[in-house]
């Protein structure tokens, strides 16, 4: 198991260290996956090869919109190349961010609605990378027979999330540590349907392992979508405190066009690979916020 990152942005990842005594039969290396020199040096023979790099949080690919693009796409296409060299099954993980900001009519949205995105704005460079990630992966399948698999993961959250991520959940979760209210970005009626990391872990590995070939799989939770002032209510609700919170303009280095509704329809998923959510969003958010109360600061 190889994990990539990019060098440049010195994540936290790049501090992660790997004891061999603790995983004995996995090999960790540390790259970049625009470096095609380095992938060729580090793989002889590979079977899956699984792309999950990229820069997933508003905050960040707002401030590094080149390097967004290009894990997406030359990222991508090294992948794929790697892959399609060694006759590997390749799957890509995208992002619900690819139907952009729907038709309402389109709620929950399919694997087949084309989506509504904006090729320029500061979303863009997610989106579109993420939307032309998806593109090289159907040329390859088309073209090479390559075995390819699209994952398009909506609004997974729990522990292990950075309390630096800048996301909705970890911001609320550090505020709260802290004592201070929550700022809710815009108008606070955007909703959103949200995952929890097991149930979305089990989905991913499902489409690893059966997706069929070719296809794309939205993987997240249908029910309940929920906007961003229900969602503070609903924390106050289960952490038995009162929750203070402001709503607040989107601050320069988060983006503002967010689209006002993200759900998913996983009828497919249920039927080709029998994924079917466990964990309640109240279940959920108590895990995630029992968690964050012990790891969390609270200086976000």
């Amino acid at each position: 198991i190889v994990i990539f990152s990019r060098d440049e942005l010195k994540q936290s990842i790049m501090q992660l260290q790997y004891p061999k005594k603790k995983y004995p039969f996995i090999r960790f290396f540390l790259g970049d996956v625009r470096d095609r020199e380095r992938l060729s040096l580090a793989f002889k023979k590979v079977d899956y090869v699984i792309h999950a790099a990229g820069i997933a949080s508003p905050y960040y690919y707002r401030a590094y919109p080149l390097e967004t693009l290009e894990v997406a796409i030359t990222g991508t296409r090294q992948m794929l190349e790697l892959a399609e060299s060694n006759l590997a099954r390749f799957v890509f993980f995208s992002s619900s961010e690819i139907y952009g900001d729907p038709d309402p009519k389109h709620v929950p949205m399919a694997e087949s609605y084309r989506g509504n995105v904006s090729c320029q704005g500061p979303r863009a460079c997610y989106d579109e990378s993420k939307r032309v990630g998806e593109t090289l992966s159907y040329i390859y399948h088309t073209s090479f027979g390559t075995d390819t698999n699209t994952i398009r993961p909506f609004n997974v959250f729990g522990p292990g999330m950075q309390e630096t991520d800048y996301r909705v959940l970890p911001n609320f979760a550090s505020r709260i540590k802290g004592g201070l209210p929550l700022k809710v970005y815009g108008s606070g009626n955007q909703t959103r349907t949200f995952c929890y990391i097991t149930d979305a872990m089990v989905g991913f590995l499902l489409v690893i392992l059966k997706g069929v070939s070719g296809e794309a799989y939205n993987i997240g939770t249908p029910k309940p979508e929920i906007s961003m002032i229900d969602l503070v209510k609903k924390i106050e609700t289960l952490s038995s405190k009162c929750v203070q919170y402001n709503i607040v303009e989107y601050p320069d280095s988060y983006p503002a066009d967010e689209p006002n509704r993200r759900a998913p329809d996983i009828r497919k998923a249920r039927l080709q690979l029998d994924f079917n959510p466990q964990v309640g969003l109240d279940q959920g958010l108590k895990r995630f916020l029992d968690w964050a109360n012990k790891v969390y600061k609270g200086e976000q």
